[in-house]
């Protein structure tokens, strides 16, 4: 009964905080990013604000260092209506520039580093980019993709030393003055003006580019510093991908809009992650689950416990090592939650319910619109009645979760702002729901939940597949994969299998040590745990697994190479169930499966 108790008291809390700090940003729509910052600039001066190891800007700096972007940037001709993209690797300089343009008016389109090719042309042309910031580092990667463009190419300046030699727009922007903006500087602009694009990070297809306004980008600020309950002496551990919103949106926004700091790393690493977090006093860090996984899996060592981390935020900490991380590493608070980028849906596990991505408890229901409804994964479509409506699944009845879109200033978080892209964006949204006319926004995922208002991601619709009539999550098999010994890595996906309807259960799986690893003990325990069904009929032993900008495994080329050794290039088992345990198979086993004379 206490433990109920303090858990309303938390939603409540986190609730109407979140409700009460980001109130004031629809009711002043004239206030933009530049508004705010020069804001925070005055009330918090000279406090420490972005650090890294080779930079560092107060509060009074960091504004001042976006004065300059911003008038370099109508320099350039660029103002309001115009993007610009910036391929850059995490650092301080990087929010300032964002930030700038902002100020003049120019949306920032937010560059995946690790693109090439086709995908990083299409990420620049998709947004119509009038101009680039490209890293010194990354002109031959980002020339290349020019090359692919059949539009006009965007007008490129390099941030650092080119080997070009001219001068770099980072020591170009000092000639400009770093004084507060005159009246006659400032387009005018509002918070339903676009501030960014930030790209989904999804696993299959082109990169879509979301459109995220100064007012999307001040409620994701406000809105979860309010819910992680930041205090100005906390100090952000960010070191997640810049170009994706937990990392250069919410990490950033939890620390400045209280008067706090973040320290920025360039990029992850388990190794150094406790002993760097502890050395730089940090009380937060912001994660993604597979962050965790690997943190998780490290050897046990005195820096676990050596921190004064007081919460990690993040998403998608999965049920298999939650309560486990958190008492590993003596994490007092973790804040999942789950929300989309371009979405309208945000929950949050105020309470570290163990394995939860949010509640929504039964008080506030009406003031958040979403439900669950009944989907169909072999047709790919939700279940409609016969008047043409969804049905809104039951406890413990997964579905697709949706959330309605509003146009209500009132409720400035209902509203879906869409992509670049018209079609991707019509695509999104869901139509004549539960009554003619409403429209809702579809996250794309499988969620469920309980009689107590808590939610669980089941799985990413178009990974669940069909098996012997039964659907199978890709998440559960993984995850129980995942928590056998010597398991590091694990992904799931369904493969074709000829003579066969539905798709096979495949995993690919990284091992701590494959000549010592336990094969007969891992078939033991998916033989115990998971229904027939789910279990993967084959096995695929990878170096590593290859991954996106936020750690998820990247399935498309996995799911085309499928169970074919030759293909795969790496030692693939069978499950032969006669036998009672997993084979290696070779060419004869793979020509027997297209003839169809393998029993599965």
């Amino acid at each position: 009964m206490l433990a109920r108790l303090r858990s309303e008291i938390a939603y409540a809390g986190g609730i109407v905080r979140a409700l009460k700090r980001t109130r004031p940003i629809a009711e002043n729509r004239n206030l933009t990013l530049g508004d705010y910052l020069e804001r925070w600039a005055k009330t918090f001066g000279d406090r420490p604000a972005l650090l890294s190891e080779t930079e560092a800007f107060t509060y009074r700096q960091l504004d001042a260092r976006a004065n300059r972007y911003a008038r370099w940037a109508r320099a350039q001709g660029l103002g309001k209506g115009d993007a610009v993209c910036l391929m850059m690797a995490n650092r301080p300089e990087y929010v300032a520039i964002w930030l700038g343009m902002a100020r003049a008016g120019v949306a920032t389109a937010l560059i995946n580093t690790n693109l090439a090719g086709p995908s990083l042309a299409h990420s620049i042309a998709i947004v119509g980019a009038k101009a680039a910031i490209v890293d010194a580092h990354h002109l031959a990667q980002f020339g290349a993709a020019l090359a692919k463009l059949e539009t006009a190419h965007p007008a490129v300046f390099a941030h650092g030393a080119a080997e070009s030699g001219e001068t770099g727009v980072d020591l170009a922007v000092e000639s400009f003055s770093a004084a507060p903006l005159a009246a006659d500087e400032r387009p005018a602009l509002t918070i339903e003006d676009p501030a960014l694009f930030i790209y989904t990070s999804g696993t299959t297809g082109l990169p879509k580019a979301a459109r995220i306004t100064h007012s999307r980008a001040l409620r994701i600020m406000v809105g979860f510093a309010a819910a992680a309950n930041a205090r100005a002496d906390d100090r952000m551990y960010d070191c997640l991908p810049m170009y994706h919103t937990n990392g250069g949106v919410i990490a950033v926004g939890i620390a400045l809009t209280v008067g706090g700091s973040c320290y920025i790393r360039e990029r992850f690493s388990a190794h150094e992650f406790w002993r760097e977090a502890t050395r730089r006093d940090c009380t937060m860090f912001i994660y993604v689950g597979e962050l965790c996984r690997y943190l998780h899996n490290t050897p046990p060592g005195v820096s676990d416990r050596a921190h004064r981390i007081r919460m990690a935020v993040g998403n998608g900490l999965r049920p298999d090592i939650f309560a486990a991380f958190q008492a590993r590493f003596a994490i007092p608070h973790v804040l999942e939650f789950y929300a989309a980028t371009e979405g309208n849906v945000a929950l949050f596990n105020f309470d570290s319910h163990p394995g939860a991505v949010g509640r929504l408890p039964f008080w506030a229901a009406r003031r958040f619109p979403i439900r669950t409804v009944a989907y169909d994964v072999d047709a790919n479509v939700e279940r409609r009645d016969a008047a043409g409506h969804c049905r809104e699944c039951g406890v413990d009845e997964p579905g697709e979760l949706l959330g309605e879109i509003l146009d209500d200033p009132g409720k400035p978080a209902a509203k879906f702002d869409g992509y670049c892209d018209p079609a991707a964006t019509k695509a999104k949204i869901l139509r004549d729901v539960f009554k003619p006319g409403d429209a809702w926004f579809r996250t794309g995922d499988l969620l469920k939940r309980d009689a107590r208002g808590y939610y669980y991601f089941v799985d990413r619709i178009g990974d669940t597949f069909r098996w012997k009539g039964e659907n199978v999550s890709t998440t559960e098999v993984a995850e129980t994969l995942s928590a056998f010994p010597g398991v590091l890595e694990a992904t799931v996906y369904g493969v074709a299998v000829p003579g066969h309807e539905g798709r096979a259960g495949m995993a690919a799986m990284v091992i701590d040590n494959v000549a010592e690893f336990d094969l007969a003990g891992l078939h033991a325990a998916i033989a115990e745990r998971l229904p027939a069904y789910a279990r993967p009929l084959f096995l695929r032993f990878r170096p590593k697994l290859d991954l996106t900008g936020t750690f998820k495994p990247r399935k498309v080329e996995l799911v085309t190479q499928g169970f074919d050794p030759e293909r795969c290039g790496d030692p693939v088992y069978f499950d032969d169930r006669h036998a009672g345990l997993y084979a290696r198979i070779g060419a004869d086993f793979v020509a027997a499966a297209k003839a169809g004379a393998i029993p599965l």
